[in-house]
């Protein structure tokens, strides 16, 4: 009987060293086969192009890093970014988007909304808070919790943007040599919504500023471009786009079904983001959508953000998301592409941040203008910002 109690402890005992070695360990193992960056040797960068991207304003409209349960103000050894490797890659402005449902089996093609949601099994793997195990919403208002922890604990090199005189803050303090970042919030979907449109204030008085409306199911807005309907607005996304074009948010339309995206141009007046995708012209994959529509959104004053997974660019290289940026030049004009990464957003690519001058090399390479450059790195983006922040208080 002693002898099968103490197996029996000792059982236990080896349980608990499981079970504890699996909170400890799975999440990171997980993220490093989501977010693996190629092994390669580093990239040739000249000292001219060095130069020209020292210079640059450099601004990102897409990371998904809030996701994963790194120290963002730790340069990390696995995944895409953090606040060291921005620095690194003279980054100013990093939107950071939290991503709140992600159907099993996610696909380009069709993903059903009732699926299991893999963002359901990654809050409890990471033992975040229980209150979102369950609650969309809660999962966006904890990720914009850690990014205030971040800033708390790092101010010198992290301040969120949630006004014009924050964003223009963050401007002067680099000018005047302060190696700073500035993080503006967005979510991925505005499924965290959960079909209550006062919890758009929630999200906004917790720092959120860019707001997407489907990530890749269908959802109370309306039809996403990877789910089962290809529907437009439903009257419920027709009030919560009035509401953000009201608030002085920024409207993202990646991920929108087409169909979503000529609803919103019908019914806005305002300058309209695509944060993170490619030209289909250049790259044919369910991913990009049409090139007649990409004019649309560019018309609005708004701009493209450019990614640089394989998906999206076709090539995932350096020189191949410069060609992916010159596609886009070609076809909306330099002054409505942007940069949208998708890093640490479960796809695989060939840099991380810290290696963005491997793409300023790419261009020149390529032979884009020095202004175009400029435009594209990062000028866009701000002039979005600026048009939308503006009348904030």
């Amino acid at each position: 009987m002693r002898l099968i109690k103490r197996l029996f402890k000792q059982f236990l005992v080896l349980v608990g060293i499981g079970i504890f070695g699996f909170f400890i360990f799975a999440p990171g193992y997980v993220e490093r086969q989501r977010n693996p960056v190629a092994a390669h040797a580093p990239y040739v960068v000249s000292d001219a192009a060095q130069a020209l991207h020292d210079s640059l304003i450099i601004g990102d409209w897409h990371a998904d890093s809030l996701l994963w349960n790194r120290d963002l103000t730790e340069r990390g050894s696995y995944g895409q970014v953090d606040i060291p490797r921005l620095i690194e890659g003279n980054v100013a402005l990093q939107v950071f988007t939290a991503v709140t449902k992600s159907p099993a089996g996610l696909n380009y093609e069709q993903n059903d909304a009732e699926a299991l949601d893999n963002i359901t099994l990654l809050a409890i793997g990471q033992l975040w808070p229980m209150r979102t195990w369950g609650s969309l919403a809660a999962r966006a208002l904890y990720q914009a919790e850690r990014l205030a922890e971040f800033q708390l604990a790092a101010p010198e090199s992290l301040k969120i943007i949630r006004s014009a005189d924050d964003l223009e803050e963050v401007l002067t303090r680099r000018v005047a040599g302060e190696k700073i970042v500035g993080a503006i919030l967005g979510i991925e979907g505005a499924h965290p919504l959960e079909g209550d449109l006062a919890t758009l204030l929630r999200l906004e008085s917790a720092g959120y500023r860019v707001v997407a409306l489907q990530h890749f199911f269908d959802n109370e807005l309306g039809g996403s471009l990877h789910g089962n309907s290809n529907a437009g607005l439903t009257e419920f996304g027709r009030a919560v786009v009035a509401e953000v074009e009201r608030r002085g948010l920024v409207l993202d339309v990646t991920h929108s079904s087409e169909q979503v995206v000529r609803d919103v141009l019908d019914i806005t007046d305002m300058p309209i983001v695509l944060s993170h995708s490619g030209i289909l012209s250049n790259c044919q994959t369910k991913r990009n959508i049409s090139d007649e529509l990409m004019q649309q959104i560019a018309a609005t004053g708004g701009v493209i953000g450019m990614g640089y997974w394989q998906e999206v660019t076709c090539d995932d290289s350096p020189a191949g998301i410069a060609r992916s940026i010159a596609a886009a030049v070609a076809l909306v004009g330099p002054e409505s592409v942007s940069l949208g990464s998708d890093f640490d957003g479960s796809v695989a690519t060939a840099l991380d941040t810290s290696e963005l001058a491997a793409i300023t090399q790419a261009l020149l390479a390529l032979g884009m203008e020095e202004a175009a450059i400029r435009k594209v790195m990062g000028e866009n983006m701000l002039r979005v910002l600026r048009a939308r922040l503006e009348t904030r208080p």
